[in-house]
This record gives C-alpha cells, sequence and structure tokens, in this order.
C-alpha cells in the first residue's frame, strides 16, 4: 500500500514538473515562435499561456513594438562639396515574427547597417540646401532605401527623420554672412519703394494744392505751429509764397530790371553826413632853455 502511494506521489510529482516546464507565457506585445527540433512550427503564439513539448521544443518570444534607433553621426560630403555630419533617428517594428527569426540573424543590428550606409548615400546625392531645408523629402527617400530590403526580414520601417546637420565653423561665417547681406538688400529695396510712393502721394498733394492758393498758405502755418511746439528756440521767417510765384512767373529782362531798380533805390537815398571831428589841442612850445642861462649869467 505504501508502494502505490509513493507510486502516485512521484507521478504527480512528475507531472507537476512537466506542466512548469512546458508552460510559457506571452505578453500582450510579443509573439512567440516554436521550433521543434530545430525546424520551425507553422503558427505563431499569441498573447497568453502557451504549452510547449519540453526539451524538444523551443519558444522565442518577438517584441512587436515599435523601436526607436538613433542613427550614429554619418560624415559626408554633399553634392556641392561641402562637408557635413549628419545624424537620424528610425521607426521601425516588426510586421512578421517567423521571418524576423529566420531570414536575418539580428533584425535590429541590420536595420541599424542600412540605416546608416542608406543616410551616406543620401548626403552624397544631395545639396547643401536640401538638407537645411528639403527634409521631409529627404525622410522620404531615406524611409524608401531602408524599407526595401526590410521587408524581407519581416521588419516595416515607420519612420525615418534626419535630427542634426553639423557644418564646418567657416561654412557657418559664410552662411551669416550671405543672409546679413540678403537682409541688406531686402532692407534697401523696401526703403527704396517706401521713397517711390511717398513722391507719388506728394506729387498728388502738389498737385492739389496748385488749384487752392490758400491751401498752400496753410501747410505752412501747419509748419510753422509744428516746428514751434517741437523747437521753442528756433525762430521761423514764413516767406511769402506770391513773392515765389512772381518770380517763377518773370523772365530774365524783367527779374533784372527789378534788380537794377533796386539797386538805383539804394544809391538815391541820402547818405547821412560824417561826423564833425573835434579840434585838437594845440601843443605848446617850449622856448630854450641856453638863451635863459645866458641872460642869468
Amino acid at each position: 500500500m505504501g508502494i502505490v502511494v509513493a507510486a502516485v506521489i512521484a507521478l504527480i510529482c512528475v507531472c507537476g514538473i512537466y506542466a512548469l516546464s512546458a508552460a510559457r507565457v506571452v505578453k500582450q506585445y510579443e509573439r512567440g515562435v516554436v521550433f521543434r527540433l530545430g525546424r520551425l512550427r507553422e503558427g505563431i503564439r499569441g498573447p497568453g499561456f502557451q504549452l510547449i513539448v519540453p526539451f524538444v521544443d523551443r519558444l522565442s518570444k518577438v517584441n512587436m513594438q515599435i523601436v526607436t534607433m538613433p542613427v550614429p553621426a554619418q560624415d559626408g560630403i554633399t553634392r556641392d562639396n561641402v562637408t557635413v555630419r549628419v545624424d537620424a533617428v528610425i521607426y521601425f517594428k516588426v510586421v512578421d515574427a517567423a521571418d524576423a527569426m529566420i531570414r536575418v540573424e539580428d533584425y535590429r543590428f541590420a536595420v541599424s547597417q542600412m540605416a546608416q550606409t542608406s543616410l551616406r548615400s543620401i548626403i552624397g546625392k544631395s545639396d547643401l540646401d536640401d538638407l537645411l531645408s528639403n527634409r521631409e523629402k529627404l525622410n522620404e527617400g531615406l524611409e524608401l532605401m531602408i524599407d526595401s530590403p526590410a521587408i524581407g526580414w519581416g521588419v516595416q520601417i515607420d519612420r525615418v527623420e534626419i535630427k542634426d546637420v553639423s557644418l564646418p565653423e567657416t561654412m557657418k561665417r559664410s552662411m551669416a554672412r550671405q543672409a546679413e547681406a540678403d537682409r541688406e538688400r531686402r532692407a534697401r529695396v523696401i526703403n527704396a519703394d517706401a521713397e517711390l510712393q511717398a513722391s507719388k502721394k506728394l506729387s498728388e498733394a502738389a498737385r492739389q494744392m496748385a488749384g487752392q492758393p490758400a491751401a498752400l498758405q496753410l501747410r505752412l502755418l501747419q509748419t510753422v505751429v509744428a516746428v514751434a511746439a517741437e523747437k521753442n528756440s528756433t525762430l521761423v521767417l514764413p516767406f511769402p509764397v506770391e513773392l515765389l510765384r512772381f518770380l517763377e512767373r518773370a523772365t530774365p529782362a524783367e527779374a533784372e530790371k527789378a534788380v537794377q531798380a533796386v539797386a538805383g533805390v539804394a544809391e538815391s537815398a541820402p547818405k547821412p553826413a560824417p561826423e564833425a571831428k573835434e579840434p585838437e589841442p594845440e601843443k605848446k612850445q617850449e622856448q630854450p632853455t641856453r638863451g635863459r642861462e645866458k641872460q642869468t649869467v
């Protein structure tokens, strides 16, 4: 009786050990690939509790999440002969667990190497301006270059992004000077355009005031008021506008006559009498002293 009980207990223990060695748990984001005696079994094990044959089957788990992998910075020369250093990041995921386990030894390493070589190729085929401003197109081309061989590995490239483009210091200084010159050119064009518009408006205002003489006089008075309000120490002497118009209408002969008339009036004006000079005091004549000396002797 005791032998039967011991055998039953031994059998239960063996069944428990077998169940523990055969039990596997696959997580929600994983898929299980079973190899029986080195041969792939059909059917991918889904998430949950799974049983395999101990010592005969081997269950390999494959992560199906999106993997974020940085691509090391690559040095290259662009099509316009500029040395740059570009790094990127790649997002990919496994879509076929069996192919990822069978067709490539290490799909992560394979994708990393393919991304580096593709990035170097993109650098050599692109110009510097494309690397700096047209990155979306380069990202699409880089994604196609990596995704073509990765499809056979059971891997799908989700997204590729160029992170940074490092330039030499000399190139940075040259680009800074170019940008400064471009801004200065645009500033000059804007100022010239403003001067042109202002001249057109001033010409329209001049034509409008030419029909109304009083408008020009009012404008002159407004200018006087503005100058007096800003700088009180400034003396403003308005010049008659009618005199300017007269001079504009006058011919050279009339202007010369006017100048001669003004000169004649200046000459005919009475000149002031010269001031009388005061008489100088008479100097006393000194008598000789020698005669006096003789008389005294």
